[in-house]
């Protein structure tokens, strides 16, 4: 089911190039991809490919060479009245989003997953990353999220190839 180069999440922790690492999930536990609704605090289970990176320029360096930096007016749209849903969009914007430039460093890079994406059924929920966590143990809103130093480790691991894999 998956491959050497992937992200697989099992419930020993985040496995990747022969290193495990703790993370946290979404509140509302592991789901199947089915079941997965906007704002339910899941974490959907698959095959999720990697899309993008994202960095805070002002705050780290780029983690790797087709990481883009998170701007000022950077938002992730998660209203799924919003024709741009479940995608990045910028200020201002008037249907409801997430900051992508946080006060706080959780976002300070951020590995995007094609989870509803790119043309997202309105509802089956938004903004499904890898992140810094909050703190060890702490759930995410549906996210997979591991430790800073864990996260820098991982990010310019990452290739074309790496796929995020949830078990249910």
């Amino acid at each position: 089911m998956h491959k050497a180069t992937d992200l697989v999440v099992t419930p020993m922790g985040l496995l990747f190039r022969g290193r495990r690492f703790p993370c946290s999930l979404g509140r509302g536990g592991v789901i199947s991809a089915k079941a997965k609704r906007e704002g339910d605090g899941a974490t959907p289970a698959g095959v999720h490919r990697l899309v993008g990176m994202l960095y805070r320029p002002d705050r780290i360096t780029r983690p790797a060479d087709w990481a883009l930096p998170i701007g000022p007016s950077d938002l992730w749209s998660d209203d799924p009245r919003d024709v741009d849903y479940n995608l990045m969009v910028r200020a201002p914007h008037r249907f409801s989003h997430e900051l992508l430039r946080r006060a706080d460093p959780m976002y300070d890079l951020v590995i995007l997953t094609d989870w509803n994406w790119p043309q997202a059924e309105p509802g089956r929920g938004s903004a499904i990353f890898l992140h810094q966590w909050r703190r060890p143990g702490a759930p995410t809103a549906g996210c997979v999220a591991v430790s800073r130093r864990d996260l820098h480790w991982i990010a310019p691991r990452i290739t074309h190839q790496t796929r995020l894999v949830i078990r249910p």
